[in-house]
């Protein structure tokens, strides 16, 4: 950041953004702060922080993105699965290795996973199989 941050040292809400009252509404402060410099903000829009500080009101520092962009970029568990490039056992999300479910398609399945998984209860079926005979 080439700026700064303008840290709001009035009232905060639960979450840390500084909170002031507009015309009889308690509004955020950094929401507030973007409209007085650039003007409205686009239905569907949201601010975010470049710069991390919650209570940061420094119009440079906002961005205007969506609310899916506005949670990547954050330290949710959504935006950290979201980062990862391999799945827990080290295979890498390629579009060939990566399974999307038509009921979940944000969620990615690692194919050689599901691969070794199928093939260890095929396995297992058949020693049981063996085991009864």
């Amino acid at each position: 950041m080439s700026s700064p941050c303008v840290i709001w040292d009035r009232a905060r809400g639960d979450h840390g953004y500084g909170t002031v009252t507009v015309d009889g509404r308690t509004r955020l402060a950094h929401r507030v702060a973007w409209e007085q410099e650039n003007g409205p903000i686009p239905p569907g829009m949201q601010l975010d922080h470049l710069c991390r500080v919650r209570e940061c009101v420094n119009p440079l520092h906002l961005e205007l993105v969506t609310q899916r962009e506005n949670i990547l970029r954050g330290e949710s568990p959504a935006a950290h699965h979201a980062r990862k490039t391999h799945c827990d056992h080290g295979h890498e999300f390629t579009p060939e290795n990566t399974y999307r479910a038509p009921s979940r398609p944000r969620t990615r399945i690692c194919r050689a996973c599901v691969t070794e998984s199928t093939r260890r209860r095929n396995a297992k079926r058949r020693s049981a199989a063996r085991a009864m005979r």
